[in-house]
């Protein structure tokens, strides 16, 4: 008698870890751990910038920072297909003759194990006193100390960084002399920035909407900007009727209940982020998501950067008319 594997006929009997090591070609298994691999959407990624993350639902998701790009397996593998997959029914459908011709011709490497990975946290840092090597750094983007006293960015010593896991205490020392802390208005430091490191240039510690304790909420117009320094260069620009905020980055998507109580606010809102993929994909996001019209500066990669680039008169004069476009006829539907 001939004998078979069972087939399954159920996504949900698909094992997610499996899917994403069998598409990405993985090199390790998963067993909870985050890897992060060069994007798979964008053939230019020099540095890895996709991550494949264990999420709390105790599945393994995705999300791409070079494009912008995440979910979970069915939309990774609808995002991969070539030709595209038009439909989640379809996309499993896929999936499960995959995994059934690769259980077919492979053996079972039974169950495995899974333990969500501790991660490093910021449990201390020392603030130093500022430098000309600071005061060079930021007057590239003409943004001086005043606005960096009034947005709360302080210059770091060092860090320490501290996980624990099967009982065991690991820390870690980062000391530098080109790093800065984001704090909030209260003092709570929520997010770390090292300028000149390619690979985690940002060190999340908390989540906050960068710019919301500086806000008025007296003007009629909201700019919703990619990071803080893209905030204070805006402010340099001398709108005196706009005001900027920016999410923790372009990937975070600011809450819906946030995005409703700014919009009874103020007149009109709109995005100005990056203008690479990841950027121009966020920015579609808010406009499908909150109906926010978005600008795309077609100068340097994003607005601090078109201001050290060029000049402050250059980029206002380029994005007025542009702002003007998508705020006026958003303010006029709202009346």
């Amino acid at each position: 008698m001939l004998r078979t594997k069972l087939l399954i006929t159920d996504i949900t009997e698909v094992p997610r870890e499996w899917i994403f090591e069998h598409y990405l070609q993985l090199q390790e298994k998963l067993t909870g751990q985050d890897v992060k691999i060069k994007s798979v959407f964008n053939k230019n990624d020099k540095t890895p910038s996709m991550c494949i993350y264990y999420a709390s639902n105790n599945t393994y998701k995705y999300k791409d920072f070079s494009t912008g790009k995440s979910g979970d397996v069915i939309n990774l593998i609808m995002e991969m297909s070539d030709p595209p997959l038009t439909t989640r029914g379809e996309t499993a459908h896929k999936i499960i003759e995959d995994y059934n011709a690769f259980i077919l011709n492979n053996k079972d490497d039974g169950i495995r194990q899974f333990k969500k990975k501790s991660k490093y946290k910021v449990v201390d840092f020392t603030i130093r006193s500022w430098s000309n090597f600071d005061e060079k750094y930021w007057n590239k983007f003409h943004i001086g100390s005043k606005l960096l006293e009034f947005y709360k960015v302080a210059p770091l010593a060092q860090y320490k960084l501290q996980k624990e896991e099967d009982g065991q205490i690991t820390e870690q020392i980062i000391k530098s002399t080109n790093m800065y802390g984001y704090f909030r208005k209260d003092g709570i430091l929520y997010k770390i920035y090292h300028p000149l490191v390619k690979d985690y240039k940002f060190i999340k510690v908390q989540d906050y909407i960068q710019g919301m304790d500086q806000l008025t909420m007296k003007v009629p117009f909201l700019i919703i900007c990619s990071s803080l320094k893209d905030i204070m260069a805006f402010s340099k620009l001398g709108y005196k009727n706009a005001e900027a905020i920016a999410p923790d980055s372009e990937n975070t998507m600011i809450q819906e209940h946030v995005i409703t109580a700014l919009k009874h606010k103020y007149k009109a809102i709109c995005t100005l982020f990056d203008n690479d993929p990841a950027g121009l994909e966020s920015m579609k996001k808010y406009k499908k998501k909150y109906n926010l019209p978005y600008v795309v500066l077609e100068m340097s990669k994003d607005l601090s950067d078109s201001v050290r680039d060029t000049t402050l008169t250059k980029v206002r004069e380029t994005l007025t008319p542009m702002l003007k476009e998508k705020l006026m006829k958003q303010a006029v539907i709202a009346e």
